[in-house]
């Protein structure tokens, strides 16, 4: 086969992001939750719970954790963008 026969695709320029990055406000709030009752889960010593209670506290913390922060960069991105649209339309209104 020729080599101009064969399609060549460059997937170099896609960034692949973390699992998190796409999961927007009410994704994060439903991390939070499962954090907590993850933690809740460790602390009742339920089926499933680690030997070592700290390991499974760390790893619902590391959840919340995620969560929060999604929920965060969401909000002041939600912020921003209201900031920008409100000073794009003061400014329509000077001209």
């Amino acid at each position: 086969m020729a080599d101009k026969d064969v399609e060549q695709t460059d997937e170099r320029g896609h960034v692949q992001g973390p699992w998190w990055a796409e999961l927007g406000t009410w994704g994060a709030v439903a991390l939070i939750a499962f954090g907590a009752v993850a933690a809740a889960w460790v602390s009742f010593r339920l089926p499933g719970t680690p030997e070592e209670l700290a390991g499974g506290y760390y790893q619902a913390a590391k959840v919340v954790a995620i969560g929060l922060v999604t929920v965060g960069c969401t909000l002041l991105n939600r912020r921003r963008t209201r900031a920008a649209a409100t000073e794009e339309t003061s400014e329509q209104e000077r001209v």
